[in-house]
């Protein structure tokens, strides 16, 4: 059984590969990457979490890096300012998806927690995951972020997380907390969201 990782350079998605690397799941990340000016850096960073990942499982994990920031560009200056953590995550869920079918994996897992951020609420939490056409696990929902952090540091990826990286230049003042689909839906007809993930998958790349 495989599944797709949603990995960010942060400290929860390495610990949710983890959590389901431990019980067997083979495991293909998938890093959504927002830098500017070709940054390198970030890049570097997810495979050396990716490596600490990869001894923590004890099995192969093979990486990818889709570009994302003209996907965020587009969302974030042409539909509502209030639901661009929303229609990120949406994005993000639906190349997902498509990389299941190029790897097949039956799953894309994800590192959210329940209320953590805007777009882990409950109610964004069900908008986003109706984006993906294939289940989304997120094994690390009901933990708090001192057993998160404990873990990360326990598997070795915990002190690459925490260095520094770019905060996200396209988050809005005051984010949706509580999205409707319909009107979610209407922002993406706007721009065209299903070509936008087939439009950034033509831009992978698998790091060593």
């Amino acid at each position: 059984m495989k599944g797709v990782l949603l990995m960010s350079d942060g400290i929860d998605s390495p610990v949710a590969g983890y959590v389901l690397g431990r019980q067997g799941v083979g495991l293909v990340v998938l890093h959504f990457d927002t830098s500017a000016n070709g940054d390198t850096g970030r890049l570097e960073k997810i495979s050396a979490i990716r490596d600490r990942l990869e001894a923590a499982v004890d099995a192969k994990v093979d990486a990818y890096s889709v570009p994302h920031r003209e996907t965020l560009k587009r969302l974030a200056s042409e539909c509502k300012p209030s639901l661009t953590c929303v229609l990120c995550r949406r994005a993000m869920l639906r190349a997902g998806a498509l990389m299941s079918e190029q790897t097949e994996a039956a799953f894309l897992i994800t590192g959210e927690s329940l209320g953590q951020v805007a777009s882990q609420t409950l109610t964004n939490l069900l908008v986003e995951e109706q984006a993906a056409t294939v289940p989304v696990l997120r094994p690390l929902i009901g933990m708090d972020k001192v057993e998160i952090v404990n873990i990360a540091k326990s598997i070795g990826t915990y002190e690459y997380s925490i260095s520094s990286g770019a905060a996200c230049d396209f988050a809005p003042e005051r984010p949706a907390t509580n999205s409707a689909l319909d009107e979610v839906l209407a922002e993406e007809e706007s721009v065209d969201a299903a070509a936008l993930a087939s439009a950034a998958l033509e831009g992978i790349r698998k790091l060593e």
